[in-house]
């Protein structure tokens, strides 16, 4: 048999993904590019075994998003015993619409056919240019046939570009489906090379899954011996959409052609904004994000509670006269107030109002606290706080509350963890832990200061086509405290 490696393709390689449109005469090319991994299709290796020179075009109409696959080789191996070439076709049935394995020539047809009234399906939200080039923004449910159908056709990218992620069952019944909300960003091209050719290519889409939260109440013990009206549900039938709800980014894509030209800006900013004048949303979460993602929220969010004045009504630390003085303690193992430090009634109201998570929303208000101090305090890590809240440097003690906070939402995050090191090894690894975050901070505030979101509150440009690779690009930050503390709820999820 011949050396396997004379007969193995990567997958990566192998695979061509394209857009094009009509052109005079046959179908013009606007993009190609790889897949990120196609590890969830081919296996762990991402080899396909049982071919020379392959090559496999997965080609889409840029605009009605139809697929089409075709695999050509130079050699394929002849099997022996039970060895054989992969059936690549077979290998991509489950992951793509039965259509995609139609003839060549009947998808260039298609292509061909006059589209030049095509518009994407669902409601406009907004219209923008980048570059000089213009694009549109389009939002509906997936019980929207038109808009079930593009999902159908180009959800194969997820498991390409985004780690992790599994394509939406559209097969499921209307009543879960209504609870998708699918958003597109189109180019609207100015330049076409036929009067047949539609004027709109695939920039990007986003999915968001609606969720209706659980809210426990305590059984009252009297309740059992009281009569109560009961009222019978109403005949008409109501809208998932008219209850109360959280709205969690599921799915979050811009195609490699388009990336670093702000649409994931514009993109998160015009679902975020959507839910916010939304009245049933609560809050907006998102689903599991990767480190690139997690830098365009932040940016966003940073900018937006810059812009709207939200930062501006926060005073770290309170006045020195509510101060409790237990913050001066020198006693070790003396719990600290830290609620004292901040308004934690108004934290909350200001969070409601922005409708962000507990713990996206600590992280902003830790960095605009970070940026507070001057530089020279901030990169003087624990040099200048030897005495704590006691200082006579006003400057000091507040640099010493902020990273007390700071290891307070890290401890608490990892407290279980932390319960089974000594004391010694604990204070190590939490004070590593709040450095660690306090950089990451700085990285950011040095990129936004670079867009000028920090003063200005504009938006920051970051895009993000996917999760990266299996170890999902996500920072590992551990939170810490020596000191016992009390204060604000414990975060969701640590970074």
């Amino acid at each position: 048999m011949a050396d396997d490696e004379d007969w193995s393709s990567n997958a990566n390689e192998a695979l061509h993904i394209s857009f094009v449109q009509a052109g005079q005469s046959e179908p013009v090319t606007l993009s190609t590019f790889h897949p990120r991994f196609t590890y969830p299709i081919f296996g762990d290796e991402e080899c396909i075994f049982g071919y020379q020179g392959l090559a496999i075009k997965l080609r889409f109409t840029a605009h009605d998003l139809l697929p089409n696959l075709t695999v050509s080789y130079d050699k394929e191996f002849r099997p022996v015993d039970e060895v054989g070439p992969l059936d690549i076709e077979d290998a991509l049935r489950e992951w793509i619409p039965r259509i995609t394995f139609q003839d060549a020539a009947k998808f260039d047809s298609h292509v061909q056919q006059d589209a030049k009234e095509w518009k994407p399906p669902g409601e406009l939200l907004e219209s923008y240019t980048s570059r000089g080039r213009k694009f549109e923004i389009f939002s509906g449910p997936l019980t929207n046939p038109a808009i079930q159908q593009l999902v159908d056709r180009i959800q194969i990218l997820v498991s390409f570009f985004i780690e992790g992620g599994t394509p939406i069952p559209l097969d499921d019944q209307d009543w879960s489906l209504a609870r998708w909300r699918v958003f597109f960003i189109y180019e609207k091209l100015s330049s076409l090379p036929s009067s047949r050719t539609s004027p709109y290519s695939l920039v990007g889409y986003s999915t968001t899954y609606r969720f209706l939260p659980h809210e426990s109440r305590p059984i009252d013990p009297q309740a059992r011996s009281r009569t109560h009206n009961f009222a019978l549900p109403p005949i008409d039938p109501f809208s998932l959409d008219s209850l109360p709800a959280r709205d969690r980014i599921s799915q979050f894509l811009i195609l490699p052609s388009h990336q670093s030209h702000s649409h994931g800006t514009h993109l998160y900013n015009t679902i975020v904004g959507l839910f916010l004048a939304d009245s049933t949303t609560t809050e907006i979460t998102v689903e599991d994000p990767n480190e690139a993602f997690d830098d365009l929220r932040d940016y966003c969010d940073y900018a937006r509670l810059t812009a709207n004045g939200t930062f501006s009504k926060i005073r770290f630390p309170m006045s020195s006269q509510q101060l409790d003085p237990k913050l001066f303690a020198k006693t070790r193992g003396t719990r600290v107030p830290t609620s004292k430090l901040l308004d934690l009634p108004l934290l909350s109201t200001l969070r409601h109002q922005n409708k962000i998570a507990p713990r996206q929303f600590a992280r902003l208000v830790e960095m605009y606290l970070l940026v507070q101090f001057p530089l020279s305090v901030r990169q003087s890590g624990t040099m200048r706080i030897t005495r704590k809240a006691r200082s006579a440097d006003e400057e000091d003690r507040k640099w010493y509350y902020w990273r007390l906070l700071l290891k307070q939402r890290i401890y608490k995050k990892n407290k279980d963890m932390l319960k089974q090191l000594d004391r010694v090894e604990r204070v190590e690894r939490c004070e590593d832990a709040v450095g660690v975050q306090a950089g990451d901070y700085e990285r950011l505030l040095r990129k936004m200061a670079e867009k000028g979101s920090v003063e200005a509150g504009s938006n920051v440009t970051m895009e993000t086509g996917g999760k990266g690779r299996r170890d999902k690009g996500k920072r590992k930050v551990l939170d810490d405290e020596e000191e016992e503390l009390e204060g604000t709820p414990e975060p969701k999820r640590a970074r």
